[in-house]
């Protein structure tokens, strides 16, 4: 049996009709009409489509959409607040060549951000650990890591 849900994606009010066994990932995907959230092993196991649910990174493959009715998600289409001007971690992602095929990258935005919110400043170590349960197949990481480093210091700049 159908169910109605209250959400907000993307600081956007939305009420979508779900399926009770239907994941938030393909909800997103199909419903929502969100195709930035990859779907990679659709078991948890690589991040690929990490989204931040009330202000918490998690496996939209591993939550059931009936579940998040009343919460908040940011996905990555929702990274960007503003045509023209990309999200800082965007920016040093494309500064940083921290980007290959691109696959794994919305879900690696995503943790970096919820990271970057809970930690302004992190060190290598917390930024390696934050970043552990997302799987790229292209990179070495470091690049990764640096860009995610490099935009703590850029929106430590930005404070007032």
């Amino acid at each position: 049996m159908k169910r109605v849900i209250q959400i907000e994606i993307n600081r956007e009010a939305r009420e979508l009709v779900v399926e009770p066994f239907r994941s938030l990932l393909d909800t997103l995907r199909n419903e929502a009409a969100l195709p930035g959230t990859k779907k990679g092993c659709d078991t948890g196991d690589c991040g690929a489509c990490t989204v931040i649910l009330d202000g918490k990174p998690v496996n939209a493959c591993l939550v059931l959409a009936a579940e998040v009715d009343g919460c908040r998600i940011e996905t990555i289409e929702g990274l960007q607040h503003s045509p023209g001007r990309v999200h800082a971690l965007q920016d040093q992602f494309m500064r940083c060549g921290a980007a290959q095929c691109g696959f794994c990258t919305p879900g690696i935005l995503m943790m970096g951000k919820a990271l970057l919110d809970e930690n302004p400043n992190p060190s290598e170590d917390e930024i390696r650990f934050a970043i552990a349960g997302n799987i790229c197949r292209c990179t070495g990481y470091t690049k990764i890591i640096e860009a995610i480093s490099a935009t703590a210091s850029v929106l430590a700049e930005e404070q007032p």
